[in-house]
């Protein structure tokens, strides 16, 4: 994910239409529900589902609607609730293709061809997670560690130093000093559900733009069509 901006946001309880009236509702979602919508999942619904029920019903992610697109975004962000730790054992050709500015010959080419720093660090994930994080997000430069110390970890793969002191001031957990904790059920859920809340991902949910929620997830569009899969998946499971 590419995180922007910061900060918490409340919502009231969701209204959900039916027809000319408006209902509250408050869902939470069960074990075989979850793996409905996360199928790859496996025996992983079983230890998410309560963490992921308590940190949704927190932020208020406790529609249908929202509740989908969440599922459907972290599940992409996350495998399937398989992968908590960003992978960054990239290849030189994946490093030209996933940031053509710092690693490819011409970054305006449609094929893209690696550069030479990209042959330098390929399949070298602490030296990446230093070159394309360093000096970004609230992390010192290259030299100090910290884009490799705050690489992407959660549900939501919560990314950079910036965010890490957000979400652990909002959440009473010292992610800073500890950002490993976000590799467990309860804080990788619930640093996710912070994340959603804090972008204004609920009201984009109600109002059906997914690829508004991709994109303040991602930076981008990367995985659309693989998360609209499971967007699909996760209504029907819902429905």
């Amino acid at each position: 994910m590419a995180p922007e901006g910061r900060g918490r946001t409340h919502h009231l309880k969701p209204r959900i239409p039916l027809g000319f009236f408006f209902l509250e509702h408050d869902m939470q979602i069960t074990e075989q529900q979850l793996l409905q919508a996360l199928p790859n999942a496996r025996r992983r619904a079983g230890v998410f589902v309560s963490a992921i029920n308590r940190a949704t019903a927190r932020f208020n992610i406790t529609s249908p609607v929202r509740l989908a697109a969440f599922l459907a975004q972290v599940g992409h962000e996350s495998g399937e609730l398989t992968r908590l730790v960003e992978n960054l054992n990239y290849s030189a050709q994946a490093l030209a293709n996933t940031w053509p500015a710092r690693f490819a010959e011409d970054p305006q080419a449609r094929v893209k061809t690696p550069n030479g720093l990209a042959i330098r660090l390929q399949r070298q994930p602490e030296a990446i997670a230093n070159a394309v994080y360093g000096g970004r997000m609230g992390n010192g430069q290259a030299v100090s560690g910290d884009g490799w110390r705050y690489r992407g970890r959660g549900l939501i793969h919560l990314t950079g130093k910036a965010n890490h002191e957000a979400a652990s001031a909002d959440l009473g957990v010292d992610l800073v000093a500890h950002p490993e904790l976000l590799e467990q059920p309860e804080h990788a859920a619930m640093a996710a559900a912070w994340f959603w809340a804090s972008r204004g991902l609920n009201e984009l949910a109600d109002q059906g733009d997914f690829e508004g929620i991709t994109r303040r997830i991602n930076g981008g569009l990367t995985g659309l069509a693989e998360r609209r899969v499971l967007w699909e998946r996760a209504k029907g499971a819902l429905s």
